[in-house]
């Protein structure tokens, strides 16, 4: 895998931490995916799981798009690929196009990061619907580290099981 990850800082400012761990969580699972074809992103290794590589970056897109633009910044979208609020469809990536899984992404972690750094402090807060209460833009950004660090050890099996990489 030849893509470069982000190199956190161990000493500074909590924020620019955070932005860094972040990117490199992000950075982790685009190197998972590196090098792949379309069906490889799409192989399912665990059935009746359809979690797959593209699964993930498809459901990572609507982790993005939900704790960045509709909590934080309080936009009225729906998730990226369903209409009724179901995280599951993401996973389901069987007929997908890995442009258009990468693409979204790409888009939300775009959005993601603009709207964290307009934000005036980790302190600013949105309203998370399904939890009914406000969280802060600081624990939205450890969420989301807690997220991809998940879904990336998943990424580790199911990209060593397309093609025995393994590591990274």
């Amino acid at each position: 895998m030849s893509a470069e990850r982000t190199d956190p800082p161990v000493t500074g400012p909590e924020r620019e931490m955070l932005r860094a761990f972040l990117d490199f969580h992000r950075d982790t699972l685009a190197m998972k995916c590196e090098g792949l074809s379309d069906d490889q992103l799409r192989e399912q290794s665990s059935p009746p799981s359809t979690l797959s590589l593209l699964g993930l970056v498809r459901h990572m897109a609507e982790v993005e798009r939900t704790w960045f633009r509709r909590v934080i910044n309080g936009e009225d979208l729906p998730l990226v690929w369903s209409d009724s609020g179901d995280y599951q469809v993401a996973y389901d990536a069987s007929t997908a196009s890995a442009d258009d899984a990468f693409r979204a992404w790409r888009d939300e972690v775009e959005h993601s990061r603009r709207i964290e750094r307009a934000a005036e402090s980790l302190d600013v807060t949105g309203y998370q619907k399904r939890w009914g209460e406000h969280v802060s833009l600081r624990l939205v950004m450890y969420h989301l580290m807690h997220e991809y660090a998940r879904h990336n050890g998943h990424a580790d099996f199911l990209r060593e099981a397309i093609d025995g990489t393994v590591g990274a």
